[in-house]
């Protein structure tokens, strides 16, 4: 029998024009506690929890939880502040039953004992055949040196919402994508 240990998650709680009160913490707090049943064996997982209130009283709640390999991240807007938690918190669950299999399955093959996902009883999760990703197409990229500002254009024209080029100032594969707000993100790799 698997001997299993309970983690509970550290909680690193901001706000963004809120006060983050005793209450408020404490029902975050609460609300992703039962996540805990999905972890065990690795007792430094923090959830960062941001809270922040709009000036037209909508409440945004973005939740990052870094795992060895892995980040699960969620997001909610609502204009209730302890709805847009719960929201969060069933997000990420849901996040959770739907990869957790896979998550395994890869931390097996790369040797990492140390970090498992598990059902809510306590059992390893068993993978199914549908539940298998399947890559339906492969493409193959030249990656073009050119600025930032020129990836973005080519990104656009193409209709696509990411695009990876060679950065001709450092030389290094990085990618421009398109921000769910509509701007623009950048990521650079650091080779």
């Amino acid at each position: 029998m698997l001997e299993r240990r309970i983690i509970m998650l550290s909680y690193n709680v901001r706000g963004e024009n809120i006060e983050v009160t005793d209450a408020l913490r404490e029902y975050v707090q609460k609300r992703l506690a039962k996540l805990d049943k999905y972890f065990e064996n690795d007792p430094e997982v923090i959830a960062h929890v941001n809270l922040k209130v709009y000036t037209d009283r909508t409440a945004k709640v973005e939740v990052t939880i870094p795992l060895p390999y892995l980040v699960l991240r969620a997001e909610e807007t609502t204009d209730d502040m302890y709805r847009s938690i719960d929201n969060v918190s069933e997000k990420l669950e849901r996040q959770i039953r739907k990869f957790k299999t896979r998550i395994n399955r890869k931390t097996r093959e790369k040797g990492i004992k140390d970090f498992l996902l598990t059902d809510s009883d306590g059992e390893e999760a068993v993978e199914t055949k549908d539940e298998q990703l399947d890559i339906v197409r492969t493409k193959q990229v030249n990656l073009k040196p050119m600025d930032p500002e020129e990836a973005i254009l080519q990104m656009d024209m193409l209709g696509h919402d990411f695009f990876i080029f060679e950065d001709a100032d450092t030389n290094g594969t990085s990618i421009v994508y398109r921000r769910q707000d509509g701007r623009y993100g950048l990521i650079e790799t650091d080779e």
